[in-house]
């Protein structure tokens, strides 16, 4: 052993190893220092664009192994940013305007209905996953005869919603809803495969073309909403939808212009709302206005009425779809008084297609206070 102050090699040869180390870690951290990039208020913007889920990863996951179902939400994705295209640039490629005929229900028709319902009938029968589609803007269901191009889906939808309102450029949407057909595949559907309850659609969404161009969706496990990138082309994840258990902000959204009509239930319900404090807020856009109320709080109605005694809103693709997503965020969707009973919307057998029903849909606080209206009525 080495006597205390004599030369020790072993000794200085770690003391140099530990010096070299420590030299090498700084100069290793120094040169980082100089390829780091220096943050910025932009860091949020990129890093979201990059890390955050798009709609095909989410479909993909959501289906399930479901190939058939994954490549129908892809298709109905795709009709939503090509509908967002047409209507971006409406004004400069004359767009704006009524088209001079009716549709299924009645109502006028603009140009921009005809080209969303042709986008979404030629993307929906290209999918080659559909037997049967019914659109608002066709009197008949459309049947997909051809084998080798239908498949196990029935789709509803309502091509562009609130169209009245397309040439002041307000906010308007697409919406839909699907069902899995229940007639042997070897036949071609009927509209029997699509006139059920709404309890037994299996996706359901709509498409808002406002200042952005959102998707919010529901497979029955929540409510999903995304946001289009007009840059990549690809809807990406904003958050998950969910109604403020409380009854969040004290709106209500109405046509008070056929208040005269109501049934008094529902005129004091709007009565009470003024007496409250409450806002009123009022698009006539559904899209539009069921959207705000989910994020929001508060409710939407659009009743039955004495001249309307189905109301004005139809179930297939307008009724039950919103319904469907409004419980899923957490609210509640009922018809108010329809048919001698207080009902919940997706539990009503629609009569034909194109079939109407009373809409009153919202927050829990809100919603009952309207059907508290209805107790003790004779049916």
């Amino acid at each position: 052993m080495a006597a205390s102050g004599e030369f020790n090699p072993a000794k200085r040869t770690a003391e140099g190893d530990v010096e070299a180390l420590t030299k090498r870690v700084k100069e290793l951290e120094a040169a980082q220092a100089l390829t780091r990039k220096n943050p910025t208020e932009f860091d949020p913007y990129l890093q979201n664009r990059v890390n955050a889920q798009t709609l095909t990863q989410y479909i993909l996951m959501s289906t399930k192994g479901d190939k058939q179902l994954a490549m129908l939400m892809n298709s109905i994705q795709h009709a939503c940013k090509v509908v967002s295209n047409a209507i971006e640039k409406a004004g400069p490629a004359g767009l704006y305007g009524l088209a001079g005929t009716e549709n299924a229900t009645g109502d006028d028709v603009k140009k921009l209905d005809i080209i969303a319902d042709d986008i979404w009938i030629e993307c929906l029968q290209r999918s080659g996953v559909c037997g049967l589609l019914v659109s608002e803007e066709q009197e008949k269901g459309i049947v997909i005869e051809d084998k080798t191009k239908r498949g196990p889906f029935c789709v509803a939808f309502d091509p562009l919603d609130g169209s009245s309102n397309i040439d002041c450029n307000v906010s308007v949407g697409s919406i839909f809803s699907v069902y899995r057909r229940k007639s042997p595949e070897s036949e071609c559907c009927t509209e029997a495969d699509i006139i059920r309850p709404g309890t037994e659609i299996i996706v359901a969404g709509y498409c808002m073309y406002g200042a952005a161009t959102e998707l919010v969706i529901t497979f029955a496990e929540g409510v999903q909403r995304f946001a289009l990138d007009p840059a990549l082309g690809e809807f990406l994840f904003v958050s998950d939808m969910k109604m403020d258990p409380k009854g969040g902000k004290k709106i209500f959204s109405c046509n008070e212009g056929n208040s005269l009509q109501w049934d008094s239930p529902i005129l004091s319900f709007v009565e009470n709302c003024k007496d409250a404090g409450y806002s009123s807020r009022y698009v006539g856009s559904m899209v539009s206005d069921v959207h705000r109320t989910l994020l929001y709080g508060g409710i939407f109605l659009y009743p039955a009425d004495k001249k309307s005694t189905k109301g004005k809103l139809r179930v297939l693709y307008e009724g039950f779809p919103m319904a469907m997503i409004t419980e899923q965020a957490g609210g509640v969707a009922s018809t108010g008084m329809f048919k001698g009973k207080v009902q919940r919307i997706l539990e009503v057998m629609p009569e034909h297609i194109h079939d109407r029903c009373p809409i009153i849909m919202g927050g829990e606080r809100d919603v009952s206070a309207v059907l508290k209206g209805y107790e003790g009525k004779k049916r």
